[in-house]
């Protein structure tokens, strides 16, 4: 074919998808968030105003859902995260508090069974020493486990074995 045969057009001379069709796109892949989906769409919008009104609609159509969105996040990042982790990725997202609250209940009750899974899959085995139990901790803490979790998970220092020097302290003769 020579540069003057007719081609299929290619993707520049193809009409521009619409604002909708973007949006549906994204949405097909995984759940969006409404602040998210607009920073997405924005520089496709012609106005502020047709932005607002495609959002509108897919909400009112069932097919954009904050509540969708956060369920999302939650299965997705349980595993592996800390409630304090997810809590701060559902806000940057502009979720409402209430309904972050409401996700991060069940979490709650599970954090310590899901820090141990965490641990256990990274590393297995108690820390030997002191630096060993702060890597662990603070591999814990940044993924957004609480403090009292990491020291439940990580359990008595070895120095808790030794003796103690306190002269108050019960000693078993």
């Amino acid at each position: 074919m020579g540069p003057d045969s007719p081609e299929v057009p290619s993707k520049r001379a193809r009409r521009p998808r619409s604002l909708r069709a973007r949006a549906l796109s994204l949405l097909a892949r995984r759940e969006h968030s409404r602040l998210e989906l607009r920073r997405k769409l924005a520089p496709h919008a012609e106005s502020p105003e047709q932005l607002d009104t495609v959002l509108d609609t897919l909400e009112s159509q069932g097919l954009l859902s904050n509540e969708r969105f956060a369920d999302s996040v939650v299965n997705r990042r349980a595993a592996r995260f800390g409630t304090a982790r997810i809590r701060q990725e559902l806000r940057e997202h502009g979720l409402p508090a209430e309904l972050v609250g409401e996700h991060l209940a069940e979490l709650d009750r599970t954090e310590y069974e899901r820090a141990h899974e965490v641990w256990a899959r990274r590393f297995g085995t108690p820390p030997a020493d002191l630096p060993e139990r702060m890597r662990q901790a603070r591999f814990l803490a940044a993924r957004g486990f609480r403090a009292d979790v990491v020291r439940r998970v990580l359990g008595r220092r070895p120095a808790d074995d030794e003796p103690s020097l306190d002269p108050d302290a019960d000693i078993d003769s």
